[in-house]
């Protein structure tokens, strides 16, 4: 049996190797975008993610450096759902998706589009 603890210094929001090289490349084209990284309420079940493109963080976001190439600001009234959570780009058949494994999600609308915390 193993107890997870929580780390306050932990990163709040991570990308895996394949979600890097991603949003290096989609970078490439946006000359000095950000990537922001918020929650809304949405869908049957709660919360859904919100990737943007923006030019400067908020004041308030917490900023973070998944690489030299790209910065990730994340909203910080979306930190309570999203800390721990690793960005992933995911090959499915023939096509390529954004995953969110979040450590906070109990429950997911059928379609994936929203979930829940607890």
């Amino acid at each position: 049996m193993t107890a997870e603890v929580f780390d306050p210094n932990a990163a709040a929001v991570t990308m895996t190797d394949a979600a890097i090289r991603h949003f290096e490349s989609k970078l490439s084209a946006q000359a000095d975008k950000i990537i922001r990284l918020s929650t809304e309420v949405s869908g049957c079940t709660g919360y859904a993610y919100v990737l943007d493109f923006a030019d400067a963080a908020e004041v308030s976001d917490e900023v973070l450096k998944p690489s030299e190439k790209i910065t990730l600001a994340v909203d910080p009234e979306a930190l309570k759902v999203l800390r721990g959570t690793e960005i992933d780009l995911a090959v499915e058949g023939i096509n390529r998706v954004i995953k969110f494994n979040n450590p906070n999600v109990v429950a997911e609308c059928g379609c994936g589009e929203s979930f829940s915390i607890s």
